[in-house]
């Protein structure tokens, strides 16, 4: 059981509110998005950002996820994650070509301004925390947001929704 201070609970239930309008953001946008791809990563970020709104409720309430015995699997699990979204994603932009739909790019500009944002709210909060541990936990889902950000970064440049030049 650990005890949190003030400061440390306030960042908590402020990453919570982040995570909370996360998972409203993606569960809509899969419900909106007109790209079958970008349709199911909205569903998949969503259950992830789920996963991560419980581990904060679950630090609020005291108790501290075992991060590095979920770590291997979920490194291993991601890895072949991204190589299957980043070869749909070239699938996807050589059989629809450049015809992009205006409503998925803003869909798109949205979730990634939203995940830099959430990344930067946890950057904050690790050096806020005295327990090591719970540092060990935000930066893992701090990890995964920038994550997110490359997932959605990857779709919009191979679907001419962003170029980086």
């Amino acid at each position: 059981m650990v005890n949190l201070t003030q400061k440390e609970r306030m960042l908590l239930e402020d990453q919570k509110s982040q995570e909370e309008i996360c998972i409203k953001k993606y569960n809509d946008y899969s419900n909106q998005a007109q790209n079958p791809q970008l349709k199911q990563l909205c569903k998949d970020i969503g259950q992830k950002e789920v996963e991560h709104l419980n581990t904060i409720n679950s630090i609020l309430n005291g108790q501290v996820p075992n991060i590095s015995s979920q770590q291997s699997q979920q490194q291993s699990n991601q890895g072949q994650q991204s190589n299957k979204s980043q070869q749909q994603s070239n699938m996807g932009s050589r059989t629809m070509g450049n015809t992009q739909n205006n409503n998925d790019a803003y869909i798109c500009n949205d979730l990634l301004s939203t995940e830099k944002h959430v990344s930067s709210t946890y950057n904050t909060a690790i050096f806020e925390f005295r327990d090591a541990n719970i540092r060990q936990v935000l930066n893992h889902i701090q990890k995964e947001e920038q994550e997110h950000g490359e997932q959605i970064f990857n779709f919009m440049e191979s679907h001419g929704m962003y170029n980086p030049q």
